[in-house]
């Protein structure tokens, strides 16, 4: 198995921008379809544990569009193999009352439908 194929990693690097870009803008289709549509999708978030597809887009539509902007001060992409990879980083969100830090993490697969976020993690560091 290789770690970090150029190519591979390269697919990844280009895809992260994209779920970044939605994310900030709220865009819940393209943030959906980013992530596997299956029951077994997971995404643990700073205060909600969503299992499958269905529960993660309830949230994304529920959830307020304002205050999304952050600046990814980390990002680190590992592919091992040809089809499956980890997107990990550190952010900083400024809000009226402080600067917030947090992390994420995604587990990527390609899957016949193309690379999709299989579970995910966000948390907020104190």
């Amino acid at each position: 198995m290789i770690v970090n194929d150029p190519e591979v990693h390269a697919e990844l690097a280009a895809l992260y921008p994209l779920y970044e870009t939605a994310l900030v803008e709220n865009d819940v289709e393209i943030l959906t379809k980013m992530f596997w549509a299956s029951e077994f999708a997971m995404r643990f978030g700073a205060t909600e544990n969503l299992y499958g597809i269905e529960e993660i887009e309830a949230f994304r539509k529920a959830r307020p569009a304002v205050g999304l902007m952050r600046k990814v001060v980390r990002l680190d992409i590992v592919t091992f193999g040809k089809d499956y990879g980890s997107v990990t980083l550190e952010f900083e969100r400024e809000t009226p009352a402080k600067l917030v830090r947090g992390r994420q993490s995604q587990v990527w697969v390609r899957l016949p439908e193309g690379w999709r976020i299989v579970a995910a993690h966000v948390s907020l560091l104190p």
